[in-house]
């Protein structure tokens, strides 16, 4: 138990009805799971306000509500205290009520459209390697040292940070490295969080169901290095143009990377093949197994957070050349037919071209490169004529398909896709609703030495339809379907 000012330690305050020396079991921001003596958080969300579930909560046990508005009625006994921001009171509580768990351990946090999960997973692996105790916070997967927690969302709420983070704590994780979404920053849910460094790796045309604009996308991202401490590190991709838009106004060190432009840490992609890459990074020429000139960036962006840690330059070269492709990120194999079948989960219009540009400029050009691709549903739907027209100009043949339309007509969004084609490529498109038969059409159309990509879901294993989650995992399907296809 801790006391309620405790962990109302650094919360912006309005006022206080009741008392703040009281003692308190847990801090919750969902109504449902509030038990005797509890604190219960009204958070503002975009479907549900918390405030509306205050009484319930109070009916359940809470000792204390934390709010922006202080309701009309209050009960005798129960502390109510209101706060500038909900989201940041509940992200800053957390961190006390766990103890400050970011700050016994080195945590980087990752930012940026296209590459997050890679360079997180990267640099745990890479880590681990080099004999240290590492947690992840990844799209993927949550990682404790060796031990494995299914992940929920990018960004987690800040209470299950926190939670993961304590448990790192006590098993003796040195250095952990987190996704960092917009929805995350946005939504607070790092604030009281003591970040080593940050990193940004990049900034196209997602998720602006949400952010309205990409000014505001932009605004959003920029908000974590403004909050990154002196004794930080805030590492930029130079080679986009918003890299220098992220450090206008940090406190942290300022360090910058690239491939094209001057830069702290520099690049160059000397051999790209099938096979891998060999990269030149500063003076030092480094083999990997990775593929594709964004790798080349996520590399590189791995290299550096890994200098800036303390690691030794041989010794970090050595580990980069033993590190694999992350699971559903250009993950290929090759068939008994000579058809290499590639799954990515490119879901933006820019992670498509830089994967479809990655693949034509391995290729000699006499083999098809037939690409399958989606667009969510109940999502940002001004993206779906663009990854359209990219597929359609860039392959061979573009198969249009679903990917989880959750609760939209697959149908209307194959439609909206459509309207994105070129009139000189309508002959290269066909629309396939169901997913499997459309990677079976994909099968059927390759001859050896050809190419398919399967783009959109990448690591997932499942196809959410109407609510529901039906396991699908495009790696499996591809593998059975090319074995079984008749030629």
């Amino acid at each position: 138990m801790m006391l309620l000012k405790d962990i109302l330690y650094r919360v912006t305050i309005n006022a206080v009805v009741g008392n703040t020396v009281t003692h308190v079991n847990s801090i919750h921001f969902d109504s449902r799971k509030v038990s005797l003596d509890d604190v219960f958080v009204a958070v503002p969300g975009t479907v549900v306000d918390g405030h509306n579930y205050i009484t319930k909560a109070v009916e359940a046990g809470a000792i204390a509500v934390i709010c922006e508005k202080l309701p009309e009625q209050t009960i005798n006994g129960v502390t109510y205290v209101e706060v500038e921001n909900s989201h940041r009171a509940l992200a800053i509580m957390a961190a006390n009520f766990y103890k400050n768990p970011s700050a016994n351990l080195k945590l980087v946090g990752v930012t940026g459209t296209n590459g997050k999960t890679t360079v997180t997973t990267l640099l745990y692996n890479l880590f681990k390697k080099a004999g240290f105790k590492v947690g992840l916070l990844s799209t993927v997967k949550v990682m404790v040292g060796d031990e494995d927690f299914p992940a929920t969302h990018t960004t987690p709420d800040s209470i299950t940070i926190n939670e993961y983070l304590k448990k790192m704590n006590d098993a003796g994780v040195e250095f952990c490295f987190m996704e960092v979404s917009s929805h995350g920053i946005h939504q607070q849910r790092t604030a009281g969080l003591q970040f080593a460094g940050g990193v940004f790796t990049n900034l196209s045309h997602d998720h602006l169901d949400y952010h309205k604009t990409f000014a505001e996308y932009r605004d959003t991202k920029k908000i974590f290095f403004d909050e990154l401490p002196k004794s930080a590190f805030a590492l930029v991709n130079v080679d986009d143009k918003n890299g220098l838009v992220m450090l206008q106004n940090t406190k942290a060190n300022k360090v910058t990377y690239a491939l094209k432009s001057y830069a702290d840490y520099k690049a160059q992609v000397l051999e790209n093949q099938f096979t891998g890459l060999l990269l030149k990074v500063n003076d030092n020429e480094v083999w990997s197994r990775l593929i594709g000139s964004f790798n080349a960036y996520n590399l590189l962006a791995v290299y550096a957070v890994a200098d800036l840690l303390g690691l030794e330059t041989l010794e970090t070269l050595q580990y980069m050349s033993e590190l694999e492709s992350v699971g559903g990120r250009f993950q290929y194999f090759i068939s008994e037919e000579k058809i290499t079948a590639i799954v990515d989960y490119a879901h933006t219009p820019d992670a498509l071209k830089n994967v479809l540009e990655t693949i034509n400029t391995i290729r000699t050009g006499n083999e098809s490169l037939i690409t399958v691709v989606g667009c969510g549903g109940d999502r940002d739907a001004a993206k779906r004529p663009v990854m359209a027209n990219i597929a359609s100009q860039l392959s061979s043949k573009a198969i249009f398909t679903s990917d989880n339309p959750r609760t939209e007509d697959p149908k209307k969004i194959i439609e909206d896709m459509e309207v994105g084609v070129e009139p000189q490529n309508y002959n290269k498109t066909i629309s396939i609703e169901d997913r499997k038969q459309a990677i079976k059409t994909a099968c059927q159309f390759a001859k050896p030495n050809d190419i398919i990509l399967i783009a959109g879901k990448g690591h997932e294993t499942y196809q959410e339809i109407n609510g529901v989650r039906n396991h699908f995992n495009d790696l499996e399907v591809v593998k059975e379907l090319l074995s079984n296809v008749q030629k």
